[in-house]
């Protein structure tokens, strides 16, 4: 089961449930696959809605990854995520979230 308040999100992959989790070197490998200078692009380009399907896919990689999946892009672009494309990006969404948010908010 995902502990929110270690900023873990459920996703079910290929039907299995996994846990993703945004940690300290998983955001590191985010920053590095997009191509960002600081995390706050990262942010931005979700808060923004200027992200794209790759920045998607590379937050959820980031988080398996993080969560304790050995996971590449590759891997994931044949998987079939729960809920489609849709539900990948509110997963995506959430990842951030929860890694930047204080645990009472």
């Amino acid at each position: 089961m995902a502990n929110p308040w270690a900023g873990e999100v459920a996703v079910v992959v290929d039907g299995e449930r996994r846990v993703a989790k945004l940690t300290l070197g998983a955001l590191a490998e985010l920053e590095a696959e997009l191509a960002c200078g600081s995390l706050v692009e990262v942010i931005d380009r979700f808060e923004q809605g200027r992200h794209s399907a790759r920045d998607v896919q590379a937050v959820l990689v980031a988080g398996l990854r993080g969560g304790g999946w050995d996971v590449t892009a590759a891997q994931l672009i044949s998987s079939d995520i729960e809920g489609g494309p849709l539900s990948a990006g509110a997963v995506a969404a959430e990842l951030l979230v929860r890694a930047f948010a204080l645990p009472e908010q």
